[in-house]
């Protein structure tokens, strides 16, 4: 009986043991957070998805960016916003389309007007074999799917940030910001090359294909 308590004892410690070193690594390599632009009372947040992020730690994943207020990018997925504000998003995506195995997930949903625009043209449901990627807020009921560019595009980004000049589509949309709070944000999908079904590696790493709303 003794043996086994002791070696409960330790398995436990064990466990606290790396929760204490995942939350430790969390909080020493968490991206610093970025404000979006304020003008006239809304807030204008400007993103972009590459296919690869192209540098270290880890140049084949693929990844998120966001524009600071001065025009440069930086790599992070925390973004401040102001409480019970209008955001206006717009995203530059230049990966490829990898198709959703959740068809839901193709449909717009908690924006303003309940739709986004692709390329200039607004749509509320996209097709599930064209989306690449999703920007969804579950606590704010936000979620619009990021239809990728032809697997065939002749000038696509191969290191971030990427240019305009490159192959991309474009996507916008607004929604409002809710009371003070961190609100966590994810692509739902599995994105993530090389890894098990998609998932792992970038798509459960904060500074890559998840992050959080800062909003105060």
């Amino acid at each position: 009986m003794t043996r086994r308590l002791a070696g409960i004892a330790i398995a436990l410690a064990v466990l606290i043991g790396l929760v204490i070193l995942y939350s430790s690594e969390f909080l020493t390599n968490a991206p610093a957070a970025v404000p979006a632009s304020v003008q006239g009372g809304t807030a204008h947040l400007t993103l972009q998805t590459v296919p690869t992020y192209g540098h270290a730690p880890e140049p084949d994943w693929v990844s998120y960016l966001v524009q600071d207020p001065s025009g440069h990018w930086h790599h992070s997925t925390i973004f401040k916003l102001p409480a019970h504000s209008l955001v206006t998003v717009t995203l530059y995506q230049y990966d490829t389309s990898s198709g959703l195995r959740n068809p839901f997930l193709a449909q717009v949903r908690g924006t303003v007007d309940g739709t986004a625009t692709l390329n200039g043209k607004p749509f509320s449901t996209a097709s599930s074999d064209e989306a690449s990627h999703t920007f969804t807020v579950p606590d704010l009921g936000l979620s619009v799917p990021l239809s990728g560019i032809s697997s065939s595009a002749k000038n696509p980004c191969s290191a971030a940030p990427c240019p305009l000049s490159n192959d991309h589509n474009t996507i916008t949309f607004s929604f409002r910001t809710p009371g003070p709070g961190t609100y966590r944000w994810q692509c739902f999908v599995p994105c993530a090359a090389a890894f098990i079904f998609g998932n792992g590696g970038p798509m459960q790493t904060i500074g890559w294909m998840s992050g959080e709303l800062v909003v105060s």
